[in-house]
Order: structure tokens, then C-alpha cells, then sequence
């Protein structure tokens, strides 16, 4: 049965009242100090991939000061047992798994392994990525599919591997580690962007899906960095290091636990992203080109060296 004039615009303006009660909602949230707002994870199981170096091991790092119990998963062993020390000071408990990301039957097995020897997963942090750093040409065909297997697929593995026992508890928090280049394309990172506007889609999606089936107790959190300065984007510049600068791996490992504990669906850092992130909604193209031209976003890879072997 069609819906009447009258309907229609009921909906309408219920529809807009909600908007800007939400809106208003998300000022204040955005006002009011994180400490106000932070749930409590004391407890909670947390499971982390590429725990073993970076913003993986400072963030098992903050959550195991919030008495958390880790999951520590990493390709890099000896990485990974590092931070399993540093984190059993905290007093938690701490479990370390050696995993191939680009190996779904691995992830299933290695989460088989968790079920039984852990338990349950509350937190599911998808921090595990890489980058090849060249022009999409120069990239092999096995780079290519080494970076959407670690960075997107992989994401799907993990999350159909905990999310049945989240939804049969209504009660999980997945965080998705993307990127600012999952938000606007970079020359020199066509396979790296490609498979961050994945993630960037996937968690979004997940997220309206989870809330039609009613599973108002499970949240998603999409993270959207600039280049961080861990080794992996070495050489990788910013023209305007006070507008856009290169993000330092404690202060994000920071923001992103703050994220957690405040059930925030998409976090951009530095803060002048969400700005560029609003441009993109109404400028043309061609006033886009012009911007990351000036701001050299173009020529950010030119430089780029990645994260070096170390020497012995």
C-alpha cells in the first residue's frame, strides 16, 4: 500500500528531527572529556593483529593498563613474545599466537586455537598491514595480492571467526585499522588505498548491518591515520607538517583505545582530516587535484623507503 502525502512528510520530519538530535549528541561527545564517556573493558578479552611492533604492541600496551586480558597475534614471533613480556607486567593475562594473515584457513585454525585455550573475544583490533610504497605498474602481481590479503581479507576472516560468539552475546567492540589513504586516493599507493577504501567500506557496512539485526550491544570503529611514524612509511613526506603532520605512533595508539572506550565509529588523525574528509563531499574533482597538488599529497611517496631490515 503506497504511503499518503501525509506519512511521507512524517517521516520526513522525523527523520530530520533525529538528525539534529544526533548531531547535538555528537558535539557534546566530542566536548565533554573522554574520561567522562570511557566504558569499563577491565576483564575484557582483547585480541590484536601485528601485535608485535608499532602502534599493535603500544596499543596491547594501553589495554593491558586498563587490566585487560591480550590476544596477541603477529607473523613476527620474537616481535610478538617482546610484547607479551612488556604487557605481563601489567599483571594480565597474556597469550602470544604466531599467524600468517594471508592464510584464511591459518586465521581460522589460529582462532580455533583462542576459542579453546582463551575463551571468548570481546575486542577485535584489525591492526595487521602492509605496504609496497611503488607506482602501480611497479608493484608484482604477488605484492599486489600480499597487500588486500593482509589488508582486507584478512579483516573478513578474523571477523567471521569472533563475530557469531559477539552477536550470540550482543556484546563486542571490531576495530578496523584503515587509513587517510582508505579516504582519498595517493599516487604511489594504488594497492595500499585500494584495500583501505575497502576496510573503510567493510566496517561501515558492518556496522549498518549489525545494527538491523538489532545488535545494538556490538560496535565497529574505523580508524583513519595519516602517515604514522613507525618505520612502515619512512621516507613518506608532508609539505605542510604543521596543517598535516606525520603521526606519532603514541599518540594514535592513544587515540584509537580512547575510540574503543568511547564507542566512537570513525576516528581521523590529525583532526584537520575530517576537514579534507568534508571538502571531498561537494568540491569537484577538479578542485580536489588542485588542493593535493599544493599540498603535495602527489608527491608524498616520492622519497619512500619503507620499514628497513635491521643491521646486525
Amino acid at each position: 500500500m503506497a504511503e499518503s502525502i501525509v506519512d511521507i512528510i512524517k517521516g520526513v520530519l522525523k527523520c530530520l528531527g533525529l538528525v539534529v538530535y544526533y548531531w547535538i549528541i555528537a558535539i557534546v561527545k566530542a566536548i565533554v572529556p573522554t574520561s567522562w564517556q570511557a566504558k569499563d573493558i577491565s576483564g575484557e578479552t582483547v585480541l590484536i593483529t601485528g601485535a608485535g611492533s608499532g602502534i599493535g604492541r603500544l596499543m596491547a600496551l594501553k589495554f593491558a593498563k586498563l587490566k585487560c586480558r591480550l590476544v596477541l597475534w603477529d607473523v613476527n614471533q620474537s616481535g610478538n613474545e617482546e610484547t607479551l613480556a612488556m604487557c605481563k607486567e601489567y599483571g594480565v593475562t597474556v597469550k602470544a599466537y604466531k599467524i600468517d594473515l594471508c592464510d584464511r584457513d591459518d586465521v581460522y585454525h589460529v582462532a580455533n586455537r583462542v576459542k579453546e585455550e582463551v575463551g571468548q573475544v570481546d575486542i577485535l583490533v584489525n591492526n595487521a598491514g602492509i605496504v609496497t610504497g611503488k607506482k602501480f605498474l611497479d608493484c608484482s602481481d604477488m605484492m599486489i595480492q600480499k597487500t588486500m590479503e593482509v589488508n582486507i581479507m584478512a579483516h573478513f576472516w578474523t571477523v567471521k571467526s569472533f563475530l557469531p560468539d559477539m552477536m550470540s552475546r550482543n556484546h563486542g567492540h571490531i576495530v578496523n585499522i584503515a587509513s587517510s589513504a582508505g579516504l582519498v586516493g595517493v599516487t604511489g599507493l594504488a594497492d595500499y588505498c585500494a584495500s583501505k577504501f575497502a576496510a573503510v567500506g567493510f566496517d561501515e557496512s558492518l556496522r549498518f548491518e549489525l545494527e538491523a539485526q538489532g545488535k545494538d550491544g556490538i560496535y565497529t570503529t574505523v580508524v583513519c591515520p595519516f602517515f604514522i611514524n613507525t618505520g612502515m612509511f619512512e621516507g613518506a613526506k608532508t609539505r605542510f607538517p604543521f596543517l598535516l603532520p606525520i603521526v606519532e605512533p603514541e599518540y594514535a595508539a592513544g587515540k584509537i583505545v580512547d575510540a574503543v572506550l568511547c564507542n566512537q565509529s570513525m576516528l581521523l588523525i590529525p583532526r584537520i582530516l575530517y576537514c579534507f574528509f568534508a571538502l571531498k563531499g561537494f568540491l569537484p574533482t577538479s578542485c580536489l587535484h588542485v588542493i593535493s597538488k599544493h599540498l603535495c599529497i602527489n608527491n608524498c611517496m616520492d622519497d619512500f623507503k619503507g620499514r628497513q631490515p635491521k643491521q646486525d
